[in-house]
């Protein structure tokens, strides 16, 4: 099994995860005096949930020639 395969088969998990963790980030954001860590686990998140797009978005610009 290829590894865009994997991915595929694993996005539904990364969206889930991601939203979960930037709900969270999100939610300490709301409640803490210094809300930068909150943002930054949001922004995690948010990352975790678009992985698979990302890596779609590399293996075309591979294909292309574009990425080395």
């Amino acid at each position: 099994m290829s590894a865009q395969q994997l991915i595929e088969m694993f996005t539904l998990f990364f969206n889930l995860i991601g939203l979960v963790i930037c709900l969270a980030g999100l939610t300490l954001a709301q409640r803490m005096r210094h809300r930068w860590p909150g943002y930054a686990m949001a922004v995690a998140g948010f990352l975790v949930a678009a992985l698979p797009l990302f890596y779609k978005m590399w293996l075309g610009m591979a294909a292309q020639g574009t990425v080395t």
